[in-house]
């Protein structure tokens, strides 16, 4: 892949590409991708855009506007790498190939199993190939897919609310409400800005929680995160999540990467964990967890009820070390964002326990 300086041109047009490419949905399996044709001199032929899943992509999408033969010598610039797999539509390299297209601009690498490899194929067809064209721009607009699609799975975000010692409830199980209104309205908008959220069985069965999120007079927001329950038990047909706007997803929580590729199969690119101790212990035991939501109350309740189970840690060398990204007073609450000091390979399988 060629990268380094590239012409005001190329520059401008992908920025157009970029432009068309937010028209698509910012949700789903599919990344948004814009494609603006250039002609030979530099002229503007044809622009388009994905839609979501099973319509055109962009390459296809702006190669139907023109004429057969149009395409004859121009230049393709496209905000992602063309794919070359056969999916629900063709591949998008045979498309620009066959239409005659001379150069092929790129900003950003297909990281996908079967996508990629659009450039290679491309050039073998003898097309001429530049990559990384306002790359920065296009990593930013496609963050939470990339991510998705490099790491296998979603971005994880766990979170817990506890008291000052550590406790997530009472002796007696007892825990609304830890943590203040305004800690509760910020882990609302976050569930709505996920595309998932994440509890155990053992969750389902001791709180029966909605997992919507709410604004704070009660209204849901108009986004609404995909319900997703991890464990073998089966949820009671009257379960409160029976009742959420989406299907709920059930996953067995025997091995914790298989799982999550599942999701991102799904189209599931960020997934909020919410649920109790046992699967916020699991997903920091197999070191799947990119991001933590802490939120503590000013209060003490001593007892067993800990927010964090086994870890697996035996001494303090062997600890799960994260590094402090934000501290948020909320109320009389603190939320404490932390992310994970890269320090070592994840465990492959995690399996989830019965009791949650």
């Amino acid at each position: 892949m060629t990268t380094g300086d590239h012409s005001m041109a190329d520059a401008a047009a992908m920025r157009r590409a970029l432009e068309l490419a937010t028209r698509g949905p910012a949700k789903g399996v599919n990344p948004r991708v814009g494609c603006v044709i250039l002609s030979r001199q530099g002229e503007l032929l044809a622009e388009g855009w994905h839609r979501g899943a099973g319509t055109a992509h962009a390459e296809i999408d702006a190669l139907s506007k023109l004429a057969p033969g149009d395409a004859q010598g121009a230049t393709a610039v496209v905000t992602l790498e063309p794919c070359n797999h056969t999916g629900l539509t063709g591949p998008c390299t045979v498309a620009l190939i066959d239409a005659g297209v001379a150069r092929v601009v790129f900003a950003v690498a297909d990281p996908g199993d079967l996508s990629s490899g659009g450039a290679d194929r491309l050039r073998e067809g003898g097309v001429e190939v530049t990559g990384g064209v306002l790359a920065d721009e296009a990593e930013a607009l496609l963050d939470d897919w990339l991510f998705a699609a490099r790491h296998r799975r979603p971005h994880i975000t766990v979170k817990w609310a506890s008291s000052l010692d550590g406790r997530a409830a009472a002796s007696d199980g007892s825990s609304q409400w830890i943590t203040g209104s305004a800690a509760r309205a910020d882990v609302h908008r976050r569930r709505a800005a996920a595309d998932a959220i994440a509890v155990g069985t053992g969750t389902v069965f001791a709180d029966d929680p909605s997992l919507t999120a709410r604004a704070p007079g009660g209204e849901f927001f108009d986004a609404q995160p995909v319900p997703v329950v991890f464990g073998r038990r089966p949820v009671p047909s009257d379960a409160a999540i029976t009742r959420h706007p989406h299907a709920p997803v059930f996953v067995e929580g025997a091995d914790l990467a298989v799982d999550l590729r599942e999701l991102q199969r799904r189209g599931i690119r960020s997934l909020f964990v919410e649920g109790g101790p046992t699967l916020a212990s699991a997903f920091l035991a197999a070191g799947l967890v990119d991001e933590l939501l802490v939120y503590l109350a000013p209060t003490l309740l001593g007892g067993p009820r800990l927010a964090v189970g086994d870890l697996g840690v035996a001494s303090i060398e062997g600890a799960r070390r994260f590094e402090f990204a934000a501290v948020v007073r909320l109320g009389d609450d603190v939320l404490v964002v932390a992310h994970p000091v890269s320090s070592g390979a994840a465990r492959s399988s995690t399996s989830i326990n019965e009791g949650n």
